[in-house]
């Protein structure tokens, strides 16, 4: 992956120059925050302009970064999340610790496995991007994918297996390749 990650990180530098990547917080294993990486795809925002998510007309994402997005490759330096532990390849995705504040008695299971890099939500919103788009993509995250995406997750806690990751791997390599994901 090195030669992949290394022209991704140049074509963002040329592109927007630095920082090449964006860390944010989550919330990880047993409620523990860790800081998630990605490769930067916006421009760095002002002070004070804060939202959680973003859709495909979001003015701030770069050439490169919608290109990046559109290929996952913006989630590629995750896999140093993975090296040191604080991320699986496959779980269910983490959430900003101010979303898990939300999360009911029964949704608290979540924080019973590692966070991945791909679940089944991954693959059902992985056009995530166009579902946020045309209003208020924070808003939008909570009336069309916050309960779907819930779901799923605690779906993969309960059902978790060793094959059943392997699958979920390769329809996530898959997904930005199948022409969108279905739209709940």
């Amino acid at each position: 992956m090195s030669p992949l990650l290394i022209v991704v990180a140049i074509a963002v530098v040329l592109e927007s120059g630095w920082p090449i990547l964006y860390r944010a917080e989550r919330t990880g294993l047993h409620r523990v925050p860790f800081r998630i990486l990605k490769f930067r795809s916006m421009r760095i925002a002002p002070a004070g302009s804060h939202s959680h998510h973003s859709g495909d007309d979001d003015p701030r994402i770069t050439r490169v970064g919608g290109f990046i997005r559109k290929f996952k490759f913006d989630e590629l330096p995750q896999l140093l999340n993975v090296i040191i532990g604080k991320m699986s390849l496959v779980g269910p995705r983490p959430e900003t610790t101010e979303y898990t504040k939300l999360y009911s008695e029964e949704e608290m299971v979540i924080f019973s496995v590692r966070p991945g890099i791909t679940d089944e939500a991954s693959i059902v919103f992985a056009d995530l991007g166009s579902i946020l788009s045309g209003g208020d993509p924070d808003h939008l995250y909570f009336e069309k994918v916050w309960g779907p995406k819930m779901e799923l997750r605690m779906k993969y806690v309960r059902e978790q297996s060793f094959l059943g990751d392997i699958k979920l791997i390769f329809r996530t390599l898959a997904a930005p390749f199948s022409g969108g994901a279905k739209d709940e």
